[in-house]
């Protein structure tokens, strides 16, 4: 009877040993990433919610184990190896600077469920998809937030420390810092007064003559104003924010846990080549400022050039890679590995609803054939894909209605097909740096002041992309 206990005990822990997934890290070229087997690690996967859980989601108030494994199963037969998932703040944050115990328990599960399926897991930071947590407000400029915030992923990276199925932390989806709020202008008054020392200075610096006093000033209007003095200034205050906010949340997770990796999932709006509104569209998060503190950097995408991509034109696809290419490029300029963790478009056998139903139908052999090039457009700038959705959401209400790859009713979409031949492809390979022609470089300071700006680079960035690829 011992001896069996024994081998049973044994055979546990080479079990337990086996589905251990090796450490990803930075490899030693800096622009890719490795596992501690010395093997290329190409994160290839998608964004993880279910189906009739509402919409946003409720992933952990919903949470099912049994139809959590199946859908690993699934998703590893679809070559996925790594799966973005939010974490929330009603499941997991509820209560300042602490871990919600059942929350918590329900992503030791899912853990659980993914490295036995050889998946790695990239947990994004707590959003408001199953409601706010118990202490308001929550804002990205207020500290106290901010403390909170590095107070939680002091805890989780402690606790998940040896759990090398998680691949990385993801700060926060898509962040932005506000334009106006009461945090943001009070603050920038503090960043002025700091900046100026006196109102003669900055009077002196915006060329203007009537007295501005300190603790007054007012955010200014996002109009297009080409190099104005006064937005330069409230534009690079916002990237001081933005590069606080990370630091901090970084130290705390490096405080608990040294070697874990750290990214920020920035909306395609960072990089200030387009805007959907106004220079206020810009969101303060710079990626040659934003890797002094993270490991690698994330970027999202999805087609806006001319509107919502409607398959309509191969024109109109050549311009939105040519605007994708744009924006990767501009991120890989860091020399960090930089990885496209949001990116689809849609596709099926109905016409959307989203938007109000304005959009056309796009099959699914469309919505293959585009976010295949996609892929390879962005290659070598970009060396990691997740897809937004396993999939399609009919409540969505955005594109998430149809960016599956696979349907509501489970079957596997062109999408989900060209999908697993490209993760054949790409995984476990070392992807080049990508080698392109002359392109003209982003102006900065002249982008974030003028959305004019923005529409001259792209259109001189257009020209030499279609150079090209006539």
């Amino acid at each position: 009877m011992f001896i069996r206990v024994f081998l049973l005990m044994v055979s546990i822990c080479f079990a337990s040993a086996a589905a251990q997934l090796p450490k990803v890290r930075i490899a030693n070229d800096g622009r890719t990433f490795v596992t501690d087997d010395g093997k290329p690690f190409v994160p290839f996967g998608v964004n993880y919610y279910r189906p009739g859980t509402g919409w946003a989601p409720q992933i952990w108030k919903t949470f099912d184990a049994e139809a959590t494994r199946k859908d690993f199963a699934r998703m590893k037969e679809l070559g996925i190896n790594c799966v973005r998932v939010f974490l929330t703040y009603h499941s997991m944050h509820s209560e300042p600077g602490e871990l919600n115990t059942n929350g918590i328990a329900k992503f030791d599960q899912f853990l659980d469920i993914a490295e036995n399926a050889g998946i790695y897991v990239h947990p994004a930071g707590p959003e408001f998809w199953e409601g706010p947590p118990n202490w308001r407000p929550v804002a990205l400029e207020d500290e106290r937030t901010l403390n909170h915030t590095c107070e939680f992923w002091k805890k989780f990276a402690a606790r998940y420390r040896n759990r090398h199925v998680i691949f990385a932390y993801d700060l926060k989806n898509e962040p932005s810092i506000n334009w106006n709020n009461e945090i943001v202008v009070r603050r920038w008054n503090d960043w002025l007064k700091k900046k100026y020392v006196t109102p003669q200075s900055l009077n002196l610096a915006w060329r203007v003559t009537n007295n501005i006093a300190f603790g007054k000033i007012p955010a200014p209007k996002p109009n297009d104003a080409l190099r104005n003095p006064e937005l330069l200034d409230y534009q690079h205050f916002r990237e001081d924010i933005a590069d606080e906010w990370t630091s901090h949340q970084v130290a705390a997770i490096k405080s608990a846990d040294p070697d874990a990796l750290t990214t920020v999932g920035c909306l395609q709006t960072t990089v200030p080549s387009r805007y959907w509104e106004s220079i206020a569209d810009f969101t303060g998060f710079v990626p040659k400022r934003q890797a002094r503190y993270l490991d690698f950097l994330e970027i999202h995408f999805y087609p806006s050039e001319g509107g919502g991509y409607e398959y309509q034109t191969h024109a109109g696809e050549l311009a939105n890679l040519a605007y994708l290419e744009g924006i990767v490029r501009e991120v890989a300029k860091v020399g960090k590995p930089v990885v496209m963790a949001e990116f689809g478009w849609y596709g099926g056998k109905e016409k959307p609803k989203f938007d109000h139903g304005a959009h056309p139908l796009g099959t699914e052999e469309q919505q293959a054939q585009f976010l295949k090039h996609e892929i390879e457009t962005s290659a070598g700038f970009v060396v990691g894909w997740l897809n937004w959705g396993l999939y399609d959401h009919p409540g969505a209400g955005d594109c998430s209605e149809l960016t599956g790859l696979l349907g509501v009713d489970g079957h596997v979409k062109e999408w989900g097909k060209t999908f697993h031949e490209l993760s054949s492809r790409y995984t476990g390979t070392i992807i080049p740096p990508k080698k392109i022609g002359p392109r003209p470089d982003l102006d900065w300071d002249a982008c974030i002041t003028s959305s004019g700006a923005t529409d001259k680079f792209r259109k001189a960035y257009r020209e030499r992309f279609l150079a090209e690829h006539k």
